[in-house]
Protein backbone atom coordinates (compact mmCIF):
# COMPACT_ATOMS: atom_id res chain seq x y z
CA UNK A 1 0.00 0.00 0.00
CA UNK A 2 1.16 3.23 -1.02
CA UNK A 3 2.23 6.15 1.63
CA UNK A 4 0.44 9.20 0.36
CA UNK A 5 1.77 11.06 3.18
CA UNK A 6 5.30 10.74 1.40
CA UNK A 7 4.76 9.93 -1.84
CA UNK A 8 1.99 12.27 -3.18
CA UNK A 9 -0.48 11.10 -6.04
CA UNK A 10 -0.16 13.72 -8.81
CA UNK A 11 -2.55 14.72 -11.45
CA UNK A 12 -2.48 16.94 -14.43
CA UNK A 13 -4.88 20.19 -14.50
CA UNK A 14 -3.04 22.43 -16.54
CA UNK A 15 0.58 22.83 -18.31
CA UNK A 16 2.19 24.50 -15.48
CA UNK A 17 -0.25 23.63 -12.41
CA UNK A 18 -0.40 19.84 -11.35
CA UNK A 19 -3.01 18.98 -8.68
CA UNK A 20 -1.31 17.10 -5.63
CA UNK A 21 -3.07 15.29 -2.73
CA UNK A 22 -1.14 14.19 0.79
CA UNK A 23 -2.45 12.96 3.92
CA UNK A 24 -2.44 14.63 6.99
CA UNK A 25 -3.86 12.71 10.39
CA UNK A 26 -7.17 10.55 8.91
CA UNK A 27 -7.95 12.71 5.74
CA UNK A 28 -7.11 14.43 2.42
CA UNK A 29 -5.00 17.79 1.93
CA UNK A 30 -5.18 19.32 -1.85
CA UNK A 31 -2.52 21.57 -3.41
CA UNK A 32 -1.45 22.77 -6.54
CA UNK A 33 2.34 22.36 -7.70
CA UNK A 34 3.68 25.16 -9.57
CA UNK A 35 7.02 23.72 -11.10
CA UNK A 36 9.77 26.06 -11.56
CA UNK A 37 10.25 27.67 -15.01
CA UNK A 38 14.07 26.75 -15.14
CA UNK A 39 16.72 25.39 -13.06
CA UNK A 40 19.09 28.66 -12.32
CA UNK A 41 18.49 27.48 -8.41
CA UNK A 42 18.71 24.12 -8.91
CA UNK A 43 22.08 22.56 -6.68
CA UNK A 44 23.47 18.93 -6.97
CA UNK A 45 20.53 17.21 -5.38
CA UNK A 46 17.58 19.37 -6.82
CA UNK A 47 15.60 22.57 -6.69
CA UNK A 48 14.05 24.60 -4.22
CA UNK A 49 10.56 24.05 -2.92
CA UNK A 50 8.33 26.24 -1.66
CA UNK A 51 5.11 25.05 1.17
CA UNK A 52 2.82 27.86 0.97
CA UNK A 53 -0.53 28.45 2.87
CA UNK A 54 -3.22 31.35 3.20
CA UNK A 55 -4.48 33.22 6.32
CA UNK A 56 -8.01 33.14 8.12
CA UNK A 57 -9.47 30.67 6.08
CA UNK A 58 -8.10 31.57 2.76
CA UNK A 59 -8.05 28.89 -0.10
CA UNK A 60 -5.14 28.12 -2.47
CA UNK A 61 -7.79 29.91 -5.42
CA UNK A 62 -8.31 33.22 -3.52
CA UNK A 63 -4.82 35.00 -4.05
CA UNK A 64 -1.77 32.68 -4.01
CA UNK A 65 -1.22 31.58 -7.30
CA UNK A 66 -0.18 34.67 -8.46
CA UNK A 67 2.21 34.75 -5.85
CA UNK A 68 3.15 31.15 -6.66
CA UNK A 69 3.58 31.86 -10.71
CA UNK A 70 5.89 34.59 -9.56
CA UNK A 71 8.44 32.65 -7.42
CA UNK A 72 7.99 29.65 -9.90
CA UNK A 73 8.99 31.92 -12.45
CA UNK A 74 12.05 32.64 -10.32
CA UNK A 75 13.28 29.09 -10.66
CA UNK A 76 11.63 27.74 -7.07
CA UNK A 77 8.68 24.77 -7.54
CA UNK A 78 5.94 25.92 -4.82
CA UNK A 79 3.53 23.67 -3.21
CA UNK A 80 0.15 25.70 -2.02
CA UNK A 81 -1.77 23.84 0.13
CA UNK A 82 -5.67 24.24 1.17
CA UNK A 83 -5.88 23.31 5.19
CA UNK A 84 -8.56 20.17 6.20
CA UNK A 85 -11.76 21.50 6.13
CA UNK A 86 -11.25 24.15 3.50
CA UNK A 87 -11.10 24.54 0.31
CA UNK A 88 -10.82 21.60 -1.86
CA UNK A 89 -9.57 19.56 0.90
CA UNK A 90 -10.85 16.60 3.17
CA UNK A 91 -12.11 17.04 6.59
CA UNK A 92 -16.06 16.29 8.00
CA UNK A 93 -15.36 19.48 10.15
CA UNK A 94 -15.91 22.46 7.82
CA UNK A 95 -14.61 25.95 8.24
CA UNK A 96 -13.11 25.62 11.77
CA UNK A 97 -9.76 26.75 12.36
CA UNK A 98 -7.68 24.87 14.59
CA UNK A 99 -4.17 25.71 15.14
CA UNK A 100 -2.61 22.65 15.68
CA UNK A 101 -4.40 21.01 13.30
CA UNK A 102 -3.01 23.83 10.69
CA UNK A 103 0.45 23.28 12.06
CA UNK A 104 -0.35 19.50 11.35
CA UNK A 105 -1.40 20.07 7.89
CA UNK A 106 1.55 22.36 7.17
CA UNK A 107 4.26 19.54 8.15
CA UNK A 108 2.28 17.16 5.85
CA UNK A 109 2.69 19.40 2.95
CA UNK A 110 6.36 19.70 3.60
CA UNK A 111 6.69 16.18 3.47
CA UNK A 112 4.29 16.48 0.57
CA UNK A 113 7.00 18.61 -1.10
CA UNK A 114 10.14 16.87 -0.28
CA UNK A 115 8.93 14.36 -2.70
CA UNK A 116 8.05 16.08 -5.72
CA UNK A 117 10.12 15.34 -8.86
CA UNK A 118 12.97 17.09 -9.34
CA UNK A 119 13.29 19.43 -5.39
CA UNK A 120 15.74 18.83 -2.99
CA UNK A 121 14.48 17.69 0.17
CA UNK A 122 17.18 19.88 2.49
CA UNK A 123 16.12 23.36 0.75
CA UNK A 124 12.60 23.99 1.79
CA UNK A 125 11.10 27.30 1.98
CA UNK A 126 7.87 28.31 4.26
CA UNK A 127 5.94 30.91 2.94
CA UNK A 128 3.17 32.05 5.01
CA UNK A 129 0.74 35.24 5.02
CA UNK A 130 -1.56 36.38 7.63
CA UNK A 131 -2.27 33.53 9.85
CA UNK A 132 -0.04 31.59 7.94
CA UNK A 133 2.85 33.99 8.08
CA UNK A 134 2.81 32.75 12.02
CA UNK A 135 2.03 29.61 11.41
CA UNK A 136 5.77 29.59 8.94
CA UNK A 137 7.72 30.78 12.22
CA UNK A 138 6.47 27.25 14.39
CA UNK A 139 6.97 25.27 11.77
CA UNK A 140 10.63 26.34 10.81
CA UNK A 141 11.52 26.34 14.29
CA UNK A 142 14.31 24.04 15.07
CA UNK A 143 14.31 22.75 11.33
CA UNK A 144 17.76 21.80 9.57
CA UNK A 145 15.60 21.00 6.04
CA UNK A 146 14.25 24.50 6.17
CA UNK A 147 16.63 27.07 4.15
CA UNK A 148 14.77 30.33 3.94
CA UNK A 149 10.87 31.34 5.48
CA UNK A 150 8.88 34.10 4.33
CA UNK A 151 6.20 35.66 6.48
CA UNK A 152 4.00 38.37 4.94
CA UNK A 153 1.88 40.52 7.16
CA UNK A 154 1.86 37.85 9.55
CA UNK A 155 -0.23 37.42 12.42
CA UNK A 156 2.46 37.01 15.52
CA UNK A 157 0.48 37.62 18.52
CA UNK A 158 -3.06 36.86 19.23
CA UNK A 159 -3.10 39.20 22.36
CA UNK A 160 -1.86 42.29 20.61
CA UNK A 161 -4.17 41.73 17.53
CA UNK A 162 -6.80 41.75 20.58
CA UNK A 163 -5.48 44.55 21.66
CA UNK A 164 -5.36 46.51 18.01
CA UNK A 165 -9.19 45.47 17.27
CA UNK A 166 -10.16 47.24 20.26
CA UNK A 167 -9.02 50.42 18.35
CA UNK A 168 -11.13 49.94 15.84
CA UNK A 169 -14.07 48.05 16.64
CA UNK A 170 -16.87 48.96 19.71
CA UNK A 171 -16.69 46.76 22.73
CA UNK A 172 -19.84 45.82 22.08
CA UNK A 173 -19.25 44.14 18.41
CA UNK A 174 -16.05 42.49 20.16
CA UNK A 175 -18.27 40.81 23.14
CA UNK A 176 -20.51 39.67 20.79
CA UNK A 177 -17.68 37.56 18.90
CA UNK A 178 -16.45 36.20 21.89
CA UNK A 179 -20.47 35.39 23.25
CA UNK A 180 -20.40 33.32 19.56
CA UNK A 181 -16.86 31.87 20.04
CA UNK A 182 -18.02 30.22 23.41
CA UNK A 183 -21.44 29.31 21.93
CA UNK A 184 -19.88 27.68 19.71
CA UNK A 185 -16.74 26.02 21.62
CA UNK A 186 -19.97 25.07 23.94
CA UNK A 187 -22.80 23.65 21.27
CA UNK A 188 -20.60 22.31 18.75
CA UNK A 189 -20.22 19.26 19.47
CA UNK A 190 -23.67 18.27 19.98
CA UNK A 191 -25.78 20.71 17.60
CA UNK A 192 -22.59 21.81 15.25
CA UNK A 193 -20.48 24.94 15.50
CA UNK A 194 -21.92 28.43 15.77
CA UNK A 195 -21.33 30.28 11.62
CA UNK A 196 -20.33 33.58 11.47
CA UNK A 197 -19.17 35.35 8.10
CA UNK A 198 -15.59 35.69 7.51
CA UNK A 199 -16.06 39.09 6.02
CA UNK A 200 -18.92 41.10 6.78
CA UNK A 201 -20.18 45.28 6.31
CA UNK A 202 -19.02 47.08 9.52
CA UNK A 203 -21.37 46.54 12.30
CA UNK A 204 -22.31 43.04 10.96
CA UNK A 205 -21.57 39.87 13.00
CA UNK A 206 -18.73 38.67 11.12
CA UNK A 207 -14.51 37.79 11.73
CA UNK A 208 -13.36 40.27 10.01
CA UNK A 209 -15.81 43.75 9.59
CA UNK A 210 -13.53 46.46 9.37
CA UNK A 211 -13.98 49.28 6.48
CA UNK A 212 -13.13 47.90 3.42
CA UNK A 213 -12.11 44.28 4.33
CA UNK A 214 -15.30 42.58 2.97
CA UNK A 215 -14.68 44.49 -0.73
CA UNK A 216 -10.89 43.43 -0.34
CA UNK A 217 -11.63 39.67 0.14
CA UNK A 218 -14.03 38.84 -1.79
CA UNK A 219 -11.78 40.39 -5.16
CA UNK A 220 -9.64 37.28 -4.27
CA UNK A 221 -12.06 35.02 -3.40
CA UNK A 222 -11.99 31.66 -5.58
CA UNK A 223 -14.49 29.24 -6.26
CA UNK A 224 -13.80 27.03 -3.59
CA UNK A 225 -13.46 29.73 -0.92
CA UNK A 226 -16.96 29.82 1.41
CA UNK A 227 -17.50 33.15 3.40
CA UNK A 228 -18.23 31.64 6.84
CA UNK A 229 -16.09 30.53 9.86
CA UNK A 230 -16.66 28.63 13.31
CA UNK A 231 -16.88 32.00 15.54
CA UNK A 232 -14.39 29.90 17.41
CA UNK A 233 -11.88 31.53 15.85
CA UNK A 234 -11.91 34.16 18.27
CA UNK A 235 -11.27 31.89 21.08
CA UNK A 236 -8.56 29.92 19.48
CA UNK A 237 -6.14 33.15 18.27
CA UNK A 238 -6.28 35.15 21.38
CA UNK A 239 -3.63 32.71 22.67
CA UNK A 240 -1.69 32.34 19.69
CA UNK A 241 1.94 33.66 20.04
CA UNK A 242 4.15 32.22 17.28
CA UNK A 243 6.46 35.61 17.85
CA UNK A 244 8.06 33.43 20.91
CA UNK A 245 8.79 30.76 18.11
CA UNK A 246 11.00 33.73 15.52
CA UNK A 247 14.14 33.11 17.81
CA UNK A 248 14.19 29.58 17.02
CA UNK A 249 14.34 29.86 13.29
CA UNK A 250 17.78 29.64 12.18
CA UNK A 251 17.82 29.76 8.37
CA UNK A 252 17.19 32.93 6.42
CA UNK A 253 13.87 34.71 7.09
CA UNK A 254 11.76 37.71 5.36
CA UNK A 255 9.35 39.63 7.41
CA UNK A 256 7.46 41.45 4.97
CA UNK A 257 5.47 44.65 6.99
CA UNK A 258 2.16 46.52 5.81
CA UNK A 259 3.20 49.63 7.89
CA UNK A 260 -0.81 50.74 8.55
CA UNK A 261 -1.76 46.99 9.00
CA UNK A 262 -5.28 47.35 11.16
CA UNK A 263 -5.42 43.06 11.57
CA UNK A 264 -2.08 42.04 12.34
CA UNK A 265 -0.40 44.62 14.31
CA UNK A 266 2.74 45.77 12.63
CA UNK A 267 4.70 46.16 15.90
CA UNK A 268 4.73 42.41 16.72
CA UNK A 269 5.37 41.40 13.28
CA UNK A 270 8.77 43.83 13.95
CA UNK A 271 9.49 42.07 17.14
CA UNK A 272 9.10 38.89 15.51
CA UNK A 273 11.91 39.99 13.08
CA UNK A 274 13.74 41.00 15.54
CA UNK A 275 13.53 38.03 17.17
CA UNK A 276 14.78 36.06 14.01
CA UNK A 277 17.23 38.36 13.29
CA UNK A 278 14.91 38.77 10.09
CA UNK A 279 15.42 40.91 6.64
CA UNK A 280 12.45 42.99 7.31
CA UNK A 281 10.56 45.02 3.86
CA UNK A 282 7.80 47.69 4.65
CA UNK A 283 5.18 49.15 2.63
CA UNK A 284 3.09 52.11 3.48
CA UNK A 285 -0.61 50.35 3.02
CA UNK A 286 -2.78 47.79 5.05
CA UNK A 287 -3.36 44.45 5.50
CA UNK A 288 -4.83 43.28 1.92
CA UNK A 289 -2.96 46.20 -0.08
CA UNK A 290 0.16 43.58 -0.66
CA UNK A 291 -2.63 41.32 -2.47
CA UNK A 292 -2.79 40.83 -6.21
CA UNK A 293 -4.60 44.15 -7.76
CA UNK A 294 -2.82 46.01 -5.20
CA UNK A 295 -0.65 48.82 -5.01
CA UNK A 296 2.26 46.35 -3.17
CA UNK A 297 1.59 42.97 -4.52
CA UNK A 298 4.49 43.71 -7.40
CA UNK A 299 7.41 45.06 -4.69
CA UNK A 300 6.27 42.57 -2.34
CA UNK A 301 6.82 39.72 -4.88
CA UNK A 302 9.85 41.18 -6.31
CA UNK A 303 10.79 41.62 -2.73
CA UNK A 304 10.35 37.77 -2.62
CA UNK A 305 11.93 37.05 -5.45
CA UNK A 306 15.41 39.30 -4.56
CA UNK A 307 15.14 37.40 -0.94
CA UNK A 308 14.90 33.59 -2.41
CA UNK A 309 17.42 34.17 -5.31
CA UNK A 310 20.21 35.86 -2.87
CA UNK A 311 19.92 33.25 -0.60
CA UNK A 312 19.20 29.93 -2.80
CA UNK A 313 21.48 30.25 -5.44
CA UNK A 314 23.56 27.27 -5.02
CA UNK A 315 26.70 29.27 -4.64
CA UNK A 316 25.17 30.87 -1.54
CA UNK A 317 23.94 27.63 -0.30
CA UNK A 318 26.91 25.96 -0.14
CA UNK A 319 28.67 28.49 1.58
CA UNK A 320 25.88 28.80 4.29
CA UNK A 321 26.03 24.94 4.81
CA UNK A 322 29.53 25.03 4.82
CA UNK A 323 29.55 27.19 7.91
CA UNK A 324 27.04 25.74 9.82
Amino acid sequence: MTDTTLTPEVTASSQAHREVRFRSGDDECVATHVAAAHDDLAGPVGRPVVVMAHGLAGTVDSGLLPFADGLAAAGLDVLAFDYRGFGLSGGSTRQRVSVAGQLEDFAAACRAAAVLPGVDPGRLVLWGVSLAGGHVLAVAAGRDDVAAVVSLTPLVDGAAAGRLALRHHSPLTLARSTVDGVRSRALGSRRGPVMVPVVADPGQQGALTLPGCKDDYLALAGPSWRNEVDAAVALELGSHRPVKRAKEVACPLLVQIADFDRLAPPHAAAKAAVKGRAEVRHYPGDHFDVWPGKDFFAPALAHQVHFLTRHLAPQASTERAGGR
